[in-house]
């Protein structure tokens, strides 16, 4: 069939390539100039795993060609998906459907045949039904254009295994001929067993917001846990544990610790919430304004450990902050709660030196104000603290032993319950977490003391971390 996927950031770009690698025909289309020349040369404008093969795979066949034409784009398609951001509006908790709306009124006067529009943004409920008025207003004379929904539900390094083997498809559509439509494009997944759930439009645009809202809830559920087991001298983690076994909860992201960011969890649930007031069933989901204050609450609290550590004042304490992207396998540093932790804790005068595998460029670009160090060892040399504030690979595979060895002060907070206490405790760490109580040998509080390397041993810092462990992006 003939495609395409207008908008071609995560969602987008991604959709396109995976779209052609299964067959189709696509142009993929954005008004961003360089990332479309940067798509069309087959470089990645993002880092996401196994996009770059996909994309280079899809590229080839000659099936996947991008431009910024919306009038190209509606003589080439069959089928239009509309991939646009929709970010929370300037002053307000609802959503910003400028993008969604730019590219109606860009596509719909040009279109030379019928065709059917399929919206994967998340979006409000009842966009379908206002679109599709919009629609009927600008669509030419003889032409007809139907309208669906079809939300994605990507995660941010899983995108390409989301896009070609989701947990399940679901769509909205009015009439049987966009449902059958449907069906036909999704042919390869649908053969290969993938749930396919036809419903009618409110419905599909209900199901991605639900999904992100009950996400969001059992997420801060447990970090709100996190708070009580502080207060009380329980572990979080254990009880995460034994609520796990119980199969109606599951244990799966119930992992207490900074709590949940990037572009899409925090404003979808808040568009959520401004959507269900306007349809004057805001108590209905006022418990998600307590989620949301309990995942900004998380990022205070480790601010306040940090402080606590550093002996009530940061001014000027070397502070090194492992990760700065809202969730490894990602470059994306939108809403990255370990680069709000990094930002105020430099408010409060640390030193602050931020690493991450992949984001440093984007970090730097988002806080100018802080020192980002492509080099692992270079970012942790002469550390007062450490803050592990995402949880990538790399950094639950440290060797503790060598890396106390590089900074001056062998104490970390790990904000992600990730990393291996026991050893790290073992190699002589102060070892600090939300929601974890100190061993009962380590519980007397200890300030800050400075372990610094000798000289020899500092000189040699190239081989303080695993062999196999890459220290920045290549």
């Amino acid at each position: 069939m003939r495609l395409t996927v207008i908008g071609t950031g995560y969602l987008g770009a991604v959709h396109a390539a995976c779209m052609a690698d299964i067959g189709h025909d696509v142009l993929g289309v954005d008004v961003d100039t360089e990332k479309i020349a940067a798509l069309t040369e087959g470089r990645p404008p993002f880092y996401e795993p196994g996009f770059d093969e996909v994309l280079t795979r899809a590229l080839a066949s000659g099936r996947l060609r991008f431009g910024t034409s919306l009038r190209e784009a509606a003589v080439h398609g069959e089928v239009h998906f509309i991939c646009v951001g929709t970010p929370q509006q300037a002053g307000s908790h609802a959503a910003d459907l400028r993008y969604v709306d730019a590219v109606v009124d860009g596509l719909v006067p040009h279109l030379p045949a019928s065709c059917l529009v399929v919206g994967k943004s998340t979006v409000p409920v009842g966009t379908t039904a206002r679109l599709t008025a919009r629609i009927a207003g600008l669509v030419p004379t003889g032409v007809r254009a139907d309208m669906a929904w079809n939300p994605e539900f990507l995660r941010e390094g899983f995108a390409v295994e989301d896009t070609l083997r989701p947990d399940r498809i679901v769509v909205g559509t009015v009439g049987r001929e966009s449902d059958v439509t449907l069906r036909r494009l999704y042919a390869p997944m649908l053969d290969a067993g993938v749930p396919y759930i036809g419903t009618d439009p409110s419905t599909a645009e209900l199901v991605k917001v639900a999904a992100n809202s009950f996400l969001a809830t059992k997420i801060s559920f447990i970090n709100a846990m996190a708070e009580v087991c502080d207060a009380a001298g329980a572990d979080v983690v254990t009880l995460a544990n034994a609520l796990g076994h119980d199969t109606r909860i599951g244990r799966r992201f119930l992992n207490a610790g900074l709590g949940f960011g990037g572009g899409c969890l925090p404003k979808d649930i808040r568009a959520f919430t401004a959507r269900a007031r306007e349809l004057g069933v805001g108590p209905a989901v006022a418990f998600l304004d307590q989620v949301d204050e309990i995942n900004e609450r998380q990022r205070t609290r480790t601010v306040e450990l940090a402080r606590q550590l550093a002996g009530g004042d940061l001014t000027n304490r070397r502070v090194t902050v492992l990760g700065a992207t809202f969730k490894p396998n990602s470059d994306d540093v939108r809403d990255s709660p370990a680069l709000a932790v990094a930002a105020a804790l430099h408010r409060q005068g640390a030193d602050i030196r931020v690493h991450d595998p992949e984001g440093t460029a984007n970090a730097r670009r988002a806080h100018p104000e802080l020192r980002c160090e492509d080099d692992l060892l270079t970012a942790c040399q002469g550390a007062e603290l450490v803050l592990h504030l995402t949880e990538w690979e790399q950094y639950r595979e440290l060797d503790p032993v060598k890396l106390a060895r590089v900074v001056r002060t062998p104490v970390v907070v790990d904000a992600r319950n990730a990393l291996p206490h026991d050893e790290w405790r073992a190699a002589g760490w102060t070892v600090k977490a939300l929601g974890r109580p100190a061993p009962a040998a380590a519980r007397p509080g200890k300030p800050l003391r400075a372990t610094i390397a000798s000289p020899a041993v500092e000189a040699d810092h190239t081989n303080l971390l695993s062999p196999a462990l890459p220290t920045g992006r290549a």
